[in-house]
């Protein structure tokens, strides 16, 4: 397929579009400070510009559009600017798209927006599915609920498959080597201090899987995914004890069915992306240290 993915120098950007193009996708990244990647075509473009959103969209004649672009961290700016930000990029892309006729677009929303981390919060179930209640307790998560919400208006008046899906805590490739993560801490101090991973639920993603999903995204029939939104994440928890054993002090909101979250069970179920894409990741946390240690040894 020749797919156009938005914010392609972004930390999820960046590896999900060499990982399409990896797979023997056309590739084209569009973002407003492009960064030069493997295999994929990439061009400047200001997003928020509706005309050259337009243009940039119906020049490329995509089969798809995956939509990253965005400001991907909560507090990072001004609420009101997070706000408005996301939600004018999503509308305008996904409209460029539709007016396009593009068949296929998939956009990147977030866990956040079922509203963990405010004192009140309660968990509905455990694990959490895409059943859970949609309650946005910041601008950013609000942000992502408006760009499902976008989707799914697209989904009922356009022609194509318009859907969404919600990425764990991404780790890109270099952080499993010691490079900061977006909150600033190395994946060991996410490990060795709980507190850190607790703030997100315990969750994460390898960048490379979230390619991987977006492939079986691209690949499944439009039925399967048109209105549908997907929790994608690692298969385990970003926890050396079990989530079990850690709810109570640190994520009391979890509630009394985390006791079922042993071993290495995650908080989110990815079991929807599994049934209905057969996608499932391939990475976790204690192989990806494993072979970055063993890499700064060797050199």
């Amino acid at each position: 397929m020749r797919v156009v993915v938005t914010g392609s120098s972004g930390r999820l950007g960046r590896t999900l579009s060499t990982g399409l193009a990896a797979s023997g996708h056309t590739v084209i990244g569009a973002d407003r400070a492009p960064i030069e990647l493997p295999g994929v075509d990439v061009r400047e473009a200001d997003l928020l510009d509706e005309r050259a959103t337009e243009a940039l969209i119906a020049g490329a004649r995509p089969d798809a559009v995956v939509h990253l672009a965005g400001i991907a961290v909560p507090f990072s700016a001004p609420e009101r600017d997070i706000l408005l930000a996301n939600t004018s990029l999503g509308h305008t892309v996904l409209a460029a798209a539709a007016r396009a006729g593009v068949g296929r677009v998939l956009a990147a929303s977030s866990p956040t927006v079922i509203g963990y981390g405010t004192p009140g919060w309660r968990a509905s179930a455990v694990p959490i599915d895409e059943t859970h209640p949609r309650e946005p307790s910041n601008a950013y998560a609000l942000s992502k609920l408006v760009i499902e919400e976008t989707a799914r208006m697209f989904s009922r008046t356009a022609a194509g498959a318009y859907g969404w899906f919600r990425p764990c805590y991404v780790v890109s490739p270099e952080e499993w080597a010691g490079s900061p993560t977006q909150q600033g801490h190395t994946m060991l101090e996410r490990l060795d201090d709980p507190a850190l991973a607790a703030v997100s639920l315990f969750n994460y993603l390898d960048a490379r899987d979230a390619a991987s999903f977006a492939d079986a995204w691209l690949a499944a029939p439009p039925e399967v995914v048109d209105g549908e939104g997907f929790f994608v994440g690692a298969a385990d928890a970003l926890a050396r004890r079990p989530v079990a054993e850690l709810w109570r002090d640190l994520v009391p909101g979890l509630g009394p069915d985390a006791d079922g979250l042993t071993g290495t069970r995650p908080v989110f179920s990815i079991e929807k992306a599994a049934e209905r894409l057969g996608w499932l990741p391939r990475r976790e946390w204690r192989s990806e240290l494993a072979a970055s240690t063993t890499e700064s040894r060797a050199s």
